[in-house]
């Protein structure tokens, strides 16, 4: 059965699935990878998956989920956090390495980066996933918290997660990565009523191609809530 990817994640899976497309069981390393909504899928694709998260809980709903999708030989669970990576998995010992939401939250980013980087074999692939900056500051201000969107402005209300700019990003992962690009994730979902899609018949179809199409323009890159940048070392 066709399994539907929501408007919010799918450009990034699609863009993973296509970097992928080569690869053949791949080991692949998921940083924070929760209960496996993308080691399953990657794991049905052929590869071999580690997750490694630090909650037990979601390393139990991850070994349901692989068992259903009758995956569970390719999927292997750790608990730990990124700072256990090296040691779970080995310098060089993967080939792709997923990092969602992750690096946002870590207290040392540059040496979460340099992690990263150094558990990936020569020529392997990064897919990593960060807060916007400039994305949080529109959101803000539009629903009237003016205050608070200056204050994420000049970064003084980070909360539990750090927001990337443009040029904070790409001084980050420039020394580690030998090419990468950047695609900008949920554009305009995060500004669109759930209750025009539900009510619009197609809308989710049409806005899911929207953001496809301006997922790779520059011009978007700071109106995105998100940044999908993939690489390679």
């Amino acid at each position: 059965m066709e399994r539907r990817t929501p408007v919010r994640t799918a450009v990034v899976w699609e863009t993973v699935q296509q970097a992928l497309a080569g690869h053949l069981a791949a080991r692949v390393v998921d940083v924070g990878g929760g209960t496996g909504g993308l080691a399953v899928r990657l794991a049905e694709l052929g590869h071999h998956v580690t997750v490694i998260d630090p909650s037990p809980d979601a390393l139990a709903a991850l070994g349901r989920r692989a068992r259903e999708s009758e995956v569970d030989d390719r999927i292997r669970a750790e608990q730990g956090d990124l700072d256990d990576l090296l040691t779970l998995v080995g310098p060089a010992g993967c080939d792709v390495v997923l990092c969602h939401g992750v690096l946002g939250i870590v207290p040392d980013r540059e040496a979460g980066m340099a992690t990263l980087a150094q558990a990936l074999a020569p020529g392997g692939l990064l897919s990593l996933l960060v807060s916007q900056r400039h994305a949080a500051v529109i959101a803000r201000a539009m629903a009237g918290h003016f205050g608070q969107a200056a204050a994420v402005l000049n970064g003084q209300d980070e909360g539990a997660e750090h927001r990337f700019t443009m040029d904070e990003l790409s001084a980050l992962v420039g020394p580690h990565l030998s090419d990468y690009t950047f695609h900008g994730v949920r554009v305009f979902t995060d500004l669109v009523p759930g209750s025009l899609l539900d009510v619009e018949s197609g809308a989710s179809a049409a806005l899911l191609d929207l953001e496809r199409t301006v997922s790779t323009w520059p011009e978007y890159l700071t109106l995105a809530t998100q940044i999908h940048v993939l690489g390679t070392r």
